[in-house]
């Protein structure tokens, strides 16, 4: 229940209290967060924390590896059905999502070494929607805050329930097939009823996801846009340089093509390289010559290993290059998807990281690190110190619960 305890005007005006000042006590949140990568999960679980440290009653809503994720961490998590892209071991197939957007497809799952059917993006849909309606009647929220939904979103547009969107892609522009056009104005719509958009990200001009953004002012969104920074804590922590390190995350189809890409190219150098699968269900570890690959590796591990990297290789997800620009680690970006893409564009563009495509490319990125890390440890160093100058979690709970 929402309390707000006002004063009358001859007490304001004797005690000299703000009359804006409203003090909110155990407010009623919705969490809801994409599981299209862990992403969107790895900054609402942070969120959630702290706002539950502030007295504030909070449900999560999200599927797949997100919604396991949650469950570790929290009591009321809910399960709604995941909606995914058409991929198999090449990584995201355009064409075949766009007829899976209203057509099953057979699938060949490598992890499970079987032929599935992927139901159509329209069913996936439909009852992702009706699976956040129906636990909306529950907790019944004062506020809906969205990672990356677009159907919690449009439920909090249709119900009229005050929401906050936090995201880093809104109208991408780099290296975006004009075929998604569409999707994107509709998108635009729902975020023009959102309260507040925030932005996990250093304003501009160092703005990692800058790209993805578009004009925000023709968009029409400006004024409701805050660049609060990340939400990770990017104060530099002292490392060595021992090994390079590839944290391969994603769905399954995302980290095959990862893993066959950049497996060969580290077992032919002869540099010590650690390599992180993202298969949360498996144990086996495998050491061969130079080169050790786990199929999965705990927080407090990936963060050391990362500390002690010289050379990151990842696909240019959001939260991993926060996590680069934290150790101040030079990195080689591999996008798997257009987000990614923008993402390793301007990590290039601010000489932090080099952006490739195949494994030819992949090996002369490491020899032009290796032979300029001092060149890209500098550049690193400075965007970190721009990102300092921001607390995103902090920033983030302010709007929060002054909306």
């Amino acid at each position: 229940m929402l309390k707000i305890f006002a004063f009358y005007p001859r007490i304001l005006e004797i005690t000299k209290i703000d009359p804006y000042l409203l003090i909110l006590i155990n407010m009623r949140i919705m969490l809801c967060c994409s599981e299209l990568g862990l992403g969107h999960v790895s900054r609402i679980m942070p969120l959630g924390k702290k706002l539950q440290e502030n007295g504030h009653e909070v449900s999560f809503f999200s599927g797949g590896k997100a919604y396991q994720l949650l469950q570790k961490e929290f009591k009321n998590v809910h399960h709604c059905t995941p909606v995914v892209w058409y991929e198999n071991s090449r990584g995201i197939l355009v064409y075949a999502s766009l007829m899976n957007i209203l057509l099953p497809l057979p699938i060949f799952n490598i992890e499970k070494n079987k032929i599935e059917f992927k139901n159509s993006n329209a069913m996936e849909t439909i009852h992702r929607y009706y699976d956040l309606r129906r636990q909306i009647k529950k907790p019944k929220p004062e506020l809906i805050i969205v990672d990356g939904d677009i159907h919690a979103l449009r439920l909090a547009s249709r119900w009229k329930i005050p929401s906050v969107y936090i995201t880093n892609i809104i109208r991408p522009s780099y290296d975006f097939s004009a075929i998604f056009y569409p999707g994107e104005r509709i998108i635009e719509r729902y975020l023009k009823h959102c309260l507040r958009i925030i932005i996990p990200d250093i304003p501009p001009p160092n703005t990692v996801c800058e790209f993805n953004l578009g004009d925000l002012e023709s968009i029409g969104i400006r004024d409701k846009v805050d660049f609060v920074g990340s939400f990770i804590d990017t104060s530099p922590v002292d490392g060595s340089q021992e090994h390079i390190f590839a944290p391969i995350s994603g769905s399954y189809g995302t980290r095959a093509k990862l893993s066959k890409l950049i497996v060969p190219v580290l077992r032919n150098l002869n540099l010590r390289s650690i390599v992180s699968l993202g298969m949360i269900d498996r144990k086996e570890i495998v050491r061969k010559k130079d080169i050790e690959i786990y199929p999965w590796l705990p927080s407090e591990k990936r963060m050391e290993v990362m500390k002690n990297a010289k050379i990151i290789i990842f696909s240019g997800g959001h939260g991993t290059c926060f996590e680069t620009i934290k150790f101040e680690k030079p990195s080689i970006c591999i996008p798997t998807q257009p987000e990614q893409m923008g993402n390793a564009a301007k990590l290039q563009k601010l000489k932090c990281s080099i952006l490739v495509r195949n494994q030819k490319e992949l090996t002369k990125a490491i020899e032009t690190i290796e032979s300029k890390n001092k060149i890209y440890r500098k550049k690193i160093r400075e965007l970190n110190r721009h990102s300092r100058k921001t607390n995103g979690l902090t920033q983030a709970i302010k709007i929060v619960e002054s909306v």
